[in-house]
């Protein structure tokens, strides 16, 4: 049987993504995703969990990332589990997991310096979502909601993705 290797995650990058170009005319971009979860302890104490996740992205999400994904940007990333495996300089087996980005969506609103919807091909496809409210004097049509489903027009500001 065969298995699944997923993962989803929606958090913030915790620095600007590091971007390698290698001599094959490939990029890889490295970067940290903090996710928070919060809840409410048995002794009814609110409680905040931050967890890190190491991310990478190639080739065109890779140079899409290094344009526009900045400290603190919030994304969407689908991707696998990645185990790698390397000797430090003292001999010992080293191992670091990592998410390999296949589909990415930037949820912050209109980047600086502009750019709409981005959209990509080979490997998965990433966009940004559209800005949480138009700019005054400028009207721009509302976006459908996604996955079929309603949301009243006030709360579309509200929703994470």
């Amino acid at each position: 049987m065969a298995g699944i290797n997923k993962v989803i995650l929606i958090g913030n990058l915790g620095a600007d993504p590091e971007v390698r170009h290698l001599e094959s005319g490939s990029s890889v971009a490295n970067f940290n995703i903090a996710t928070t979860e919060r809840y409410t302890d048995r002794n009814g104490q609110r409680q905040e969990a931050t967890e890190w996740h190491r991310c990478e992205l190639w080739n065109q999400q890779a140079k899409v990332a290094e344009q526009y994904l900045r400290k603190g940007s919030k994304i969407y990333l689908e991707g696998k589990l990645r185990t790698e495996q390397w000797t430090d300089q003292n001999g010992q087996t080293r191992y670091t997991t990592k998410i390999r980005g296949l589909s990415m969506q930037m949820l912050d609103g209109r980047p600086e310096g502009g750019g709409g919807n981005f959209q990509g091909g080979g490997g998965g496809g990433y966009q940004q979502a559209p800005p949480a409210a138009p700019p005054a004097g400028n009207p721009v049509p509302s976006a459908p909601p996604a996955q079929n489903f309603q949301v009243p027009e006030q709360e579309v500001d509200d929703l994470p993705f």
